[in-house]
């Protein structure tokens, strides 16, 4: 055993490690801020070197600046004692402002947004140390202001005003594309707010009634993105706040349901909910699978007469949304369900397996075969209503299947196997696009990978839950056990494949299951006594205390670096001195209203003119149509770019070739696209792979057939026309 003098020995070497540690850590983030505020202030004028009078101050202040704080920070961690008198004073002051030091902590909280995302200081300070360094300045502050006691601050509040800001980060960078710009703000941004409007909003276009107009989206993110458009005459920038939103409140509502069971102290109930959106905010994930779980999280513990239509309704809306979802909703109510049990009391185990076990089985009927029924009902009503014949490019997918664009038709001559069609499904979505497995390792497309990344994003949590069955915090049978483990290894191995297919690995949001069931196995383990642990200062380890630390940070960090604003063009000029960057296009920001304007008069005037001569293509900006920017177009629906570049990921030559028929007959008078380039790249450039397949299926083949008849830098668009010469591009295509 370890006497007590070997003990105290021990806890004063951690102690002393994590105060090298903090010290150290403060001192890294201070030099790179340093660096980075150099590179701001040098080259702006000739007064010192290459520094500006007014920018050689403003960095020798900040040098001043970091200098002190890490002198403060290592008295604090290392000679508290000399400023023991100071700290009673600052307490003292704290006390006497009363109410009002929460109106200086509100204006604390909102100063980093404010000056990151609405003024033009967020595209010059778009630096990581430098907004680390605000962001922990903040924190310290924070966590003072809240205080109550004596000391200057606790484990609780520097913890809850940690997952405060970390939540305002990542709230700012949802709706931080909220504006009015008719353009796309992205490569598919503006073709998804069509895909939207289509469901309630298809009266917006000039298409026949009886016609099904395809969607590249599944039904439960087309529904969900598509209420807005019940409001007659919604705008752009009202559309774009409500896509933000979805980025938002399915996760609050999430983390509410999965949390309720910590209600009776509403501080950590609101906390816990905000862990909840900032933990799943990493991959991130699809609202509609985030709605399923908080549907399952109703479920869980509930009186089985509000469970069972709540785990139904799961069930169904997450085959509706996406196949691959289907049997998520039925592990999950399972896992809670056992996993959350207490068998050391002796309960008996046949009634916790029996309603389980109906959860599971009224799970798997509301995804295969209510979904079935209800999917089979819409068409034999629109078979009755509508009996029209649909050609095998423009099909609309049914919620039913399983992939986002509609499946080409079976060849006649094509065998068919003995699988079952569950079977084949994922056999298809296994072999139909190929897999880059070195996406999982850093990588161009995705710098950490997505091996690394996962690690980041979950390995603290692991960690803690380990930690809390080893120190019997958590206390679970080994069948409990066994369960969580085979959940978690089938979700993750499903992820991890997903990941890899071409099209996907820049981010986590294919390990959504993994994610939702990880977060599931956290909120049993705090249901089972771990809250109480954790929020206890005096007995959690400086090691768990990090790694919740390190968690929190890693949610919210790439939020912190997204904010920023876009429309401060007028003042490019300087800014691009300030950021030192060669060119105003490399400053991100959305062009002039004059520029914006202009562009939308020429693209109005060459659709008036080209619907004369033919039919007009929008492969791309088709929101310019939904908010009617440009008017008097007859919609073409066929050919929207991201179907086609998923069919072009599959090399689908039968989706292509009536496309490639439409072009050599010269079908479209004009085509508004993205500009198209022709370039070849590999795998070190970001998405490489997927470049090539646009270029081999759509860009050359579009321009063998078609010129450029003017093209829109400002705005990111181009216009193509039909060339006057017939030509030969058999060589140009697939």
């Amino acid at each position: 055993m370890i006497g007590r003098t070997e003990f105290y020995n021990m806890k004063s070497a951690l102690n002393y490690s994590k105060k090298i540690l903090l010290v150290s850590g403060l001192a890294w983030v201070l030099w790179g801020a340093v660096s980075e505020f150099y590179q701001i202030a040098w080259g702006t004028g000739e007064w010192v070197g290459e520094f500006s009078r007014t920018w050689a101050v403003l960095y020798y202040a900040f040098i001043f600046l970091c200098i002190m704080l890490f002198v403060l920070f290592f008295l604090l961690a290392w000679k508290r004692e000399l400023l023991a008198i100071y700290i009673d004073r600052f307490v003292a002051l704290r006390r006497s402002l009363g109410n009002f030091r929460w109106a200086l902590w509100l204006i604390v909280f909102i100063a980093p947004v404010w000056l990151f995302q609405f003024t033009v200081w967020g595209i010059v300070l778009q630096k990581f140390y430098i907004r680390i360094l605000v962001w922990i300045i903040v924190v310290c502050l924070l966590a003072i202001l809240a205080s109550d006691d004596d000391s200057l601050a606790g484990w609780r509040q520097f913890l809850s005003v940690f997952i405060l800001t970390s939540s305002l980060f990542s709230v700012a960078a949802s709706l931080n594309l909220v504006n009015n710009y008719p353009f796309s703000q992205g490569w598919s941004e503006g073709n998804r707010l069509w895909d939207y409007s289509v469901l309630f909003g298809r009266n917006r276009y000039n298409y026949p009634l009886e016609k099904d107009i395809p969607v590249y989206l599944d039904f439960g993110r087309q529904f969900i993105g598509g209420l807005p458009f019940l409001i007659p005459g919604i705008t752009i920038s009202v559309a774009r706040t409500w896509v933000g939103l979805t980025q938002i409140l399915p996760y609050f509502l999430l983390g509410f349901a999965l949390f309720r069971i910590a209600s009776k102290d509403k501080l950590s109930w609101f906390l816990l909910t905000l862990w909840t959106f900032l933990f799943l905010k990493q991959g991130p994930i699809h609202p509609p699978l985030i709605i399923c779980a908080a549907l399952i999280a109703l479920a869980w513990r509930s009186r089985l007469w509000l469970a069972i239509p709540l785990v139904i309704g799961a069930g169904y809306f997450a085959q509706a949304s996406r196949f691959t979802w289907i049997l998520a909703p039925g592990v999950w109510i399972f896992m809670l369900e056992v996993a959350s049990a207490s068998f050391s009391e002796r309960k008996p185990v046949a009634p916790i397996l029996k309603r389980a076990t109906l959860l599971v089985v009224l799970g798997i009927f509301g995804g295969v075969f209510l979904s079935g029924v209800i999917s089979r009902s819409q068409n034999l009503i629109q078979q009755e209503f509508y009996p029209v014949e649909v050609s095998a490019p423009t099909v609309t997918p049914t919620p039913q299947v399983a992939q986002e664009a509609a499946p080409a038709p079976v060849a006649a001559n094509e065998p068919e196997n003995s699988y079952p069609p569950i079977v084949n499904f994922f056999i298809d979505k296994l072999t139909f696009q190929p897999l880059l497995w070195y996406r999982l390792l850093p990588n161009s497309t995705y710098g950490t990978g997505i091996l690394f990344a996962l690690l980041l994003a979950v390995g603290p949590l692991v960690i803690v839950l380990f930690s809390l069955m080893a120190n019997n915090i958590w206390q679970i049978t080994r069948l409990q056990k066994l369960l969580l483990a085979l959940i978690l290894l089938a979700f993750l191995v499903v992820g991890l494949v997903v990941s890899t297919k071409i099209g996907g690995g820049g981010d986590l949001h294919n390990m959504d299951m993994f994610l939702i069931s990880l977060l599931f196995v956290g909120a049993i383990a705090w249901d089972s006594g771990a809250g109480d642990w954790l929020l206890n200062e005096s007995i959690v380890p400086a090691l768990i205390k990090g790694l919740i630390v390190l968690s929190l940070v890693n949610s919210a960090i790439w939020q912190l670096q997204e904010i920023r604003p876009f429309d401060f063009a007028k003042d490019a000029n300087w800014i691009k001195t300030l950021v030192d960057v060669q060119s105003e296009r490399d400053l991100d920001m959305l062009p002039l209203q004059e520029d914006v304007d202009a562009a939308l008069q020429i693209i109005q005037e060459e659709v008036d003119a080209a619907q004369l001569h033919g039919e007009v293509l929008f492969m791309d900006q088709r929101q310019l149509l939904t908010f009617g920017n440009i008017s008097g177009v007859v919609l073409v629906p066929e050919y929207e770019k991201k179907w086609m570049m998923d069919e072009a990921l599959s090399e689908k030559i039968s989706y292509f070739e009536p496309f490639y028929a439409d072009l050599a007959a010269r079908r479209f008078s004009l085509i508004v696209s993205e500009p198209l380039h022709t370039p070849i790249k590999d795998s070190s450039f970001q998405f490489g792979e997927e470049n090539n397949a646009w270029v081999k299926w759509v860009s050359s083949p579009v321009l063998c057939y078609y010129e450029e008849k003017e093209t829109l830098k400002e705005v990111g668009v181009q216009l193509l026309v039909p060339k006057n010469e017939p030509v030969d591009c058999s060589t140009q295509l697939p």
